[in-house]
């Protein structure tokens, strides 16, 4: 999906919420932004690091702990819907589009995951359309 404020490819992603843990607002900013519902993995896939410009000009860089999401729904109206592009596209074409590049390897090293669990003797469906989305912690710059 895109940001809303420059267009730029990311994944949803959001700012910490008092009494949830971070898997938790990941799953609620994939429901808001991408309009996604289902089961998110409680171990992080990793992390990744930007900068952020806030309204009132403030760069700060904000870490960003990313989790896989089962996706068991899709909703037809949600938080930000009409704000974002949303696509479903491959690894390889999200890693293509996103600017950071450590979320790029996360894509990558997430798709690796994904083909190994498919891989194995134990496999016994296709898993339903995984997505990622982040909870992100800052640091003033």
């Amino acid at each position: 999906m895109t940001s809303r404020d420059t267009g730029r490819w990311v994944i949803p992603k959001g700012w910490p919420m008092t009494g949830k843990c971070a898997h938790e607002v990941a799953a609620q900013e994939a429901l808001e932004e991408a309009g996604v519902r289902g089961v998110v993995e409680k171990e992080t896939l990793g992390a990744y690091s930007y900068s952020k410009v806030l309204r009132d000009g403030v760069q700060v860089v904000c870490k960003v702990q990313v989790y896989a999401l089962e996706v068991s729904d899709i909703a037809k109206n949600f938080k930000e819907k009409g704000e974002r592009t949303i696509e479903w596209v491959s690894f390889d074409e999200a890693a293509g589009r996103v600017r950071e590049p450590e979320l790029r390897g996360l894509l990558l090293a997430f798709k690796r995951v994904m083909t190994e669990r498919l891989a194995s003797p134990g496999a016994k469906q296709v898993p339903e359309a995984k997505q990622i989305s982040a909870a992100k912690q800052i640091s003033a710059k």
